[in-house]
């Protein structure tokens, strides 16, 4: 009878339940970290209109190539992501690819998302799951280039090349800064001007866009003392961060604004103080470059 007793046991265990397997695999406080990763990617606010509800789509952004939509990324399994397994919503996230295939637009920066790391990505997943699902169609991008599809296609072919990410992201530092503004903020992505192809100019990274989505201008944030944020001290860097105004008390619009304030399921300013610093502190650190953009 002894291996009977035994065989009880290891149904009962523990360490060997169902029940404890899943908790292993999908832990509780996976969902608490993944709203944080979306916080610090702005709410993710290009997919929710104005009107609402939260990731929803519809959000029209204008651009040099047309009006583009953010989509629909609530559970929906008709019109949102709720068919799509774990790792293709993450091969969306950080490879901009379907389940069908087809490519996205850069639109959705996934060239920034490609070095989010596994822990992040897998923890933003697991939250997306749980926000309410909405049945609402994706409308028609509104583009001015014939074969959108096949030239986002080749855009992706010629200019992205996806790179291993990190198991987990840095946890503090410099490195942390850079890490959240590069692949979680994509601050790169409004800050940066770009080139005639629509990639990044990294000769002036960082140093402001006098064209960016929506005709919005996008300042020179690099630590040039005269047309950048030279002259700002860490902790004026930090409270624009958290509460979008500048050291002049003016405060930001647009689409700075909106990922600051975020959506009801955060922002910017949802980052801990400490990761607000990191990022300034990685601003500061970054090449000053002389780019005058306006006010």
């Amino acid at each position: 009878m002894l291996w009977l007793w035994v065989f009880i046991f290891v149904v009962n265990s523990p360490l060997f339940s169902t029940e404890s397997q899943a908790a292993a695999s999908t832990p509780a406080d996976a969902v608490v970290r993944g709203k944080y990763v979306f916080a610090l990617a702005g709410g993710c606010g290009c997919h929710t209109p104005k009107e609402g509800p939260v990731n929803a789509g519809g959000r029209p952004l204008k651009t040099p190539y047309g009006t583009f939509y953010g989509t629909n990324i609530t559970p929906d399994p008709t019109t949102g992501i709720g068919s799509w397994t774990d790792q293709q919503v993450i091969d969306g996230i950080r490879l901009g690819v379907r389940p069908d295939g087809s490519v996205m637009s850069p639109v959705m920066p996934y060239p920034a998302f490609n070095e989010m790391s596994d822990q992040d990505v897998t923890d933003l997943v697991a939250y997306l799951r749980t926000l309410p699902a909405v049945s609402r169609p994706n409308p028609p991008h509104q583009l001015s280039v014939p074969f959108a599809g096949l030239g986002m296609r080749a855009w992706r072919w010629l200019f992205f090349r996806p790179v291993p990410a990190p198991a987990h992201a840095p946890t503090a530092g410099i490195e942390r800064g850079r890490y959240i503004s590069e692949h979680l903020a994509h601050c790169q992505e409004c800050h940066t001007p770009r080139t005639m192809t629509g990639t990044l100019d990294r000769t002036r990274d960082l140093a402001g866009n006098a064209d960016g989505i929506d005709g919005e201008i996008s300042s020179n944030v690099t630590p040039d003392p005269e047309t950048g944020i030279g002259k700002w001290t860490t902790e004026e860097i930090v409270e624009l961060l958290r509460t979008g105004f500048k050291p002049n008390f003016d405060n930001v619009q647009g689409l700075m604004a909106l990922v600051i304030d975020g959506i009801a399921e955060g922002g910017y300013k949802d980052m801990t103080n400490e990761d607000a610093r990191a990022v300034a502190n990685y601003l500061k650190s970054v090449p000053p470059i002389v780019h005058k953009v306006g006010e």
